[in-house]
Order: structure tokens, then C-alpha cells, then sequence
């Protein structure tokens, strides 16, 4: 994306800076509507009516009786009032909202820019806001699957909203940081080595958001063993290999703990390669991810403790928000270095 206008330059840096923190806010809002089991509250998709929340109480009441009609309720809530169905409800809804919010302020700049810059230089932004437009389908695909015959969504709907998320999340920093007048330098590491890094990170959100959808947070809450063993004791290790073991909680949990062991692991790697090196322009970065690596894994341990006690597992979302924009400005230093 090569723009030669200063000030247009920094307007679109100024807007893709601004949308970066709408979208961060966006998934925190999103991983709260999960952990509050709030997701299923609305269960009709209103590209444009639902825009607005309930006005009075005949509105509430329509919304309360859709809800009624699905199993979550019949099977799980039925003693649910309205007063506690308006709680969840306002979790979707602003989830929803901020959905909505997210699309027009992509959008409209967009146009805007569009115009004094051409079409052809914002290519890369307008397949951004095409996978906006995919990632509210895939909202609704999410939260079909939750309607009937289950009183929860799909973990694997799920988790692939949640990957499209961070997708879009990475696109706008990266598109940021090319408008940015960085320092480089001659000397990098092999271009496999970021882009390994990144993509386990990606599985690892994949696999949290399995962890989530399952809540194979609830179970064994001990840390480093599972049970009495470090091998979960409900399960046996040849079950490991089959396909189903995405399904089975204990097993889920089980490969989201060891991930984080081989992410941390590689990552040490990477800091002795580059200081080995003295690849000097990777030094910040590098430090900051360790400590970021670190804070989530304290975190994750601890959420685990606490039975996925909603604040920490909060936490332990924001900070995966910190680790992948660090990792992805890792990456793209070392992708410009020549």
C-alpha cells in the first residue's frame, strides 16, 4: 500500500489505529458474551432491525418468549426470569452492536479514502472489510448451531470466529505498519522461523477457543498435573490420535497446556537465534513477546485454578490480544529487513 500524500497517510494511519482498538474491543466483548453464556440471548439475525435494543417491555417480553423456544432454555435455564434474560441479552446485543459499529467505520473512510487515494492502492484494505462482511455470517453461522438440539453453540463455529477475529485483527496492524517510516536493518532471521512462530500461536487460539466452547476450563483445575497424573486420568493417550479427541474436554485441555509449552519453548529458541546473531533490530520485540508469552501462561495457569473464573479468563483473552500484535510486528520487521 504505497500512498504518497502525508496527510492522507496519516489520516488512514490515525483511522486503521482506531479501528485496531475497536476490533481489540470487540473480542474482549466477544469472549465475555461466551463466558457469561449470553450468546444464544438473541436468537433471530437482524442485519438492520436489531440495530436497536428493546424499547419497552412488550419488545422484552418477544425477545424473552424466542428465547424460551430453544433448547438452552428448555434444557438448562428454565427457571430463567426476565429480569435475569435481560442481563445475557445485553452482552450479545452490544456484541452485535459493536459488529455493526465496526462495519460502517471500516466502510465509510474507506469510501472516503478511496477516493483521494484510488481504489488500486487500497486494495488490501477493501479484502479486509470483505472478510468484516464474512466474519458477521460467520457470527450467525456460530450461533445457529446453538438453536437446535444443543444447548451450546459448536466449539468448532466457534473457534473458527474467533480465528477470523484475530485474522482481521493482524490484516489492520499490519496494513498500519506499512504506512509507518520504520528502521531496518541488513540482518534477519530465516523468514520461517516468524511465520512458524505466528502459526502456532493461531492454533493455539483455535485450541482456546475449543477450551472455551467445551468449558474445559471447568475441569481438572490443577496445574501441572491433571488429576493425579500428567496425562488427564479420565482418558487414555491412544485417544490422543483420533480426530474426536477435539471434542473430548479433558483431551482439549490436555493439548491447549502442552501448546503453550512448545510455543514457549520455541520462542526461547528464537531469542537465543537472535541474540546469537545480533540481529540488534529484533532485540525490543523479542524481549516484549517473552514477557507477553509469560504473562499469558501465568494467566492461563491461574484462570485454570480458578475454575475459568470469568475475570482472569478475561484477562487471559486481552493478553493473547498483546501477543499476537507483538508477534505480528515481529514478523513484519523481520519480513522488511533486508
Amino acid at each position: 500500500m504505497y500512498i504518497d500524500n502525508k496527510e492522507i497517510k496519516d489520516y488512514i494511519s490515525l483511522w486503521l489505529a482506531l479501528m485496531f482498538w475497536i476490533v481489540s474491543i470487540m473480542i474482549v466483548v466477544g469472549g465475555l458474551t461466551r463466558l457469561t453464556d449470553s450468546g444464544l440471548s438473541i436468537t433471530q439475525w437482524q442485519l438492520f432491525s436489531g440495530f436497536l435494543p428493546p424499547i419497552n417491555e412488550v419488545h422484552w417480553q418477544y425477545y424473552f418468549d424466542l428465547y424460551k423456544k430453544i433448547p438452552e432454555f428448555e434444557l438448562q435455564n428454565y427457571e430463567m426470569t426476565i429480569k435475569e434474560f435481560k442481563i445475557i441479552f445485553w452482552w450479545e446485543w452490544i456484541h452485535r452492536f459493536l459488529g455493526r459499529l465496526i462495519g460502517l467505520s471500516f466502510l465509510a473512510p474507506l469510501i472516503y479514502f478511496s477516493f483521494k487515494v484510488g481504489f488500486k492502492n487500497l486494495r488490501n484494505l477493501y479484502f479486509i472489510f470483505f472478510l468484516i462482511c464474512l466474519q458477521g455470517f460467520i457470527g450467525w453461522y456460530m450461533v445457529s448451531s446453538g438453536l437446535v438440539d444443543r444447548v451450546d453453540v459448536s466449539h468448532f463455529r466457534l473457534s473458527v470466529h474467533l480465528l477470523v477475529a484475530f485474522l482481521i485483527l493482524s490484516l489492520i496492524f499490519w496494513n498500519y505498519l506499512m504506512l509507518k517510516d520504520l528502521s531496518y536493518t541488513n540482518k534477519k532471521l530465516n523468514l520461517f522461523i516468524p511465520y512458524i512462530f505466528i502459526i502456532l500461536i493461531f492454533i493455539q487460539i483455535v485450541i482456546g477457543a475449543f477450551v472455551s466452547g467445551m468449558d474445559a476450563g471447568k475441569i481438572y483445575n490443577s496445574w501441572p498435573l491433571m488429576g493425579t497424573s500428567y496425562f488427564p486420568d479420565d482418558n487414555q493417550l491412544i485417544n490422543l490420535f483420533n480426530f474426536n479427541a477435539f471434542s473430548d474436554a479433558s483431551l482439549v485441555q490436555f493439548i491447549h497446556r502442552n501448546l503453550a509449552y512448545v510455543i514457549l519453548g520455541f520462542y526461547l529458541i528464537i531469542l537465543r537465534t537472535i541474540y546469537k546473531q545480533n540481529i540488534y533490530i529484533l532485540f525490543n520485540i523479542i524481549r516484549i513477546i517473552g514477557a507477553l508469552l509469560l504473562i499469558q501462561i501465568f494467566l492461563g495457569i491461574f484462570t485454570l485454578l480458578n475454575g475459568a473464573q470469568i475475570f482472569l479468563a478475561s484477562l487471559h483473552q486481552i493478553s493473547s490480544i498483546f501477543l499476537v500484535s507483538s508477534s505480528i510486528f515481529f514478523l513484519f520487521l523481520n519480513n522488511k529487513s533486508s
